[in-house]
């Protein structure tokens, strides 16, 4: 091992001996450093040493980047480390997973700040729209709609009618961020909406808090909207009354000018509907999804998508396939040249409805709202407000005078059972239903003076 102090001359002047794929030069000032020189004449300053009794060779740099000055340096500080039983290898290892994990770490804060930041910005009306999407295949067409209605901006032409649409009751906290979602926030929100509209403030506040629990469950909202802001006592004291309102039903002194009142309607359809919301006991928006295939007019039965239990089969009454009857006939009939020539105009071919409650203006071929033209009928007949929700109540009060059991008009109408014995060992079929079904409609359609004589085998015309 040849050994001579370091020069600039030296260094350039130093070739690997031919033959060798390398040679080394070794320095006298400082121990361990070395020159090495290829075949190639690449070179390098090396450090060598022994560790635990075994050499070890480490790379310092090449000679026009490291002057000797330098290298010495550095072998000196390499030496200062393997007498101190440490491998410089497994130290700059160590060394740079260090400044890696200090890097990481900065890059982790900063984009965490960043998160939080953006997370910070997210509105209600943000996080609303990712809602739905996130739950669009979970839901029924109904609750998508009532999501879609209640953060309806507004201010749009109406698609029936004059003026523009009014806002959804959470359209006012649609650009609030998350994290000012406050009790206080929403018990002012709801003092404002519930002394204007109710019931939907209260359908509106209930989907809120849905969706409040949602953000808890999903990592980007987690912690945004303050703890407990919908069970806040600022948002108790605001909340609508949960009792059914006490009048909204019929009596059964004005069955009769309630059943003339509708059954002068102009709209046969919203006529037979109303009627059949009032003799099934249905809620409103699952008798208008009622679809042609869902009525058995053979053995007397319709089958209603039920919010609760995604189905149920009710009994086809006498006087309300009387009813249905008479709307297949005109569904099926074929249209007036008039109708005709504008759906030409429209590009479209005529073809039956498949829904029982149809409308030829309504996007989706269903009845939209009947409740317009029901108002205009009770104030004809002299008789006070009753909602649609008011006519199943009135089914559920007027069935009580049948002395029909409980469990019979809860099934009919969608209830839950309320007692153990109605969910686990009362199974009644569909013909047990019928006979306390019928009895109900009878003395319904005997206290509106109604004569109505169904065949005494039953129906058995079946719509082709």
């Amino acid at each position: 091992m040849s050994k001579v102090k370091f020069t600039a001359g030296r260094v350039e002047g130093f070739r690997s001996e031919a033959g060798k794929s390398q040679s080394f030069l070794w320095d006298t000032d400082a121990p361990g450093l070395g020159l090495r020189a290829t075949s190639s004449n690449a070179k390098s300053y090396i450090f060598q040493a022994k560790l635990n009794g075994q050499a070890i060779r480490i790379t310092i740099g090449d000679p026009k980047t490291w002057s000797i000055d330098d290298a010495r340096a550095e072998a000196r500080r390499l030496k200062v480390i393997i007498d101190g039983g440490k491998d410089p290898r497994q130290v700059k290892a160590d060394a740079l997973a260090a400044e890696q994990f200090v890097r990481e770490a900065k890059a982790a804060e900063a984009a965490a700040r960043d998160f939080q930041a953006k997370r910070e910005t997210v509105t209600l009306g943000m996080a609303w729209l990712v809602y739905i999407e996130a739950r669009r295949k979970k839901w029924g067409t109904w609750t998508l709609r009532d999501h879609e209605n209640v953060v309806r901006r507004g201010g749009e032409p109406k698609k029936r009618g004059k003026g523009l649409t009014e806002p959804g009751p959470l359209a006012s906290l649609l650009d609030v961020k998350l994290s000012d979602l406050s009790g206080k926030r929403i018990g002012e929100w709801l003092a404002a909406e519930a002394g204007k509209r109710p019931t939907q403030a209260a359908l509106a506040f209930r989907l809120l808090s849905v969706f409040v629990n949602w953000c808890e469950s999903q990592g980007d909202y987690a912690g945004l909207v303050p703890a407990g802001a919908c069970k806040a006592s600022q948002v108790r004291d605001e909340m609508p009354s949960k009792n059914a309102k006490q009048d909204d039903s019929l009596q059964r002194e004005q069955l009769a000018l309630w059943f003339r009142a509708v059954g002068e309607m102009g709209n046969p359809v919203q006529s037979a509907y109303l009627q059949t919301l009032l003799l099934t006991g249905a809620r409103r928006r699952e008798l208008a999804a009622l679809r042609w295939e869902d009525v058995d007019f053979q053995w007397l039965k319709m089958t209603i998508r039920d919010k609760v239990e995604g189905e149920r089969t009710i009994p086809l009454t006498p006087y309300v396939a009387h009813l249905l009857l008479a709307l297949k006939a005109k569904n099926d009939a074929q249209p007036t040249v008039r109708w005709l020539r504008t759906l030409e105009k429209r590009n479209e071919t005529w073809k039956p409805s498949e829904w029982v409650f149809s409308s030829k203006l309504a996007a989706n071929g269903q009845l939209v709202d009947p409740t317009p033209g029901h108002k205009r009928a009770l104030k004809a007949a002299g008789l006070p407000d009753v909602t649609l929700h008011g006519l199943r109540r009135s089914f559920g009060t007027l069935a009580e005078w049948t002395e029909a059991p409980a469990g019979v008009v809860a099934q009919i109408m969608g209830h839950k059972p309320s007692a153990i014995a109605e969910k686990h060992y009362r199974n009644r079929p569909i013909d047990l239903l019928r006979m306390w079904h019928v009895k109900i409609e009878g003395w319904i359609l005997e206290q509106a003076g109604i004569e109505f004589k169904p065949e005494e085998k039953g129906l058995k015309v079946v719509a082709a």
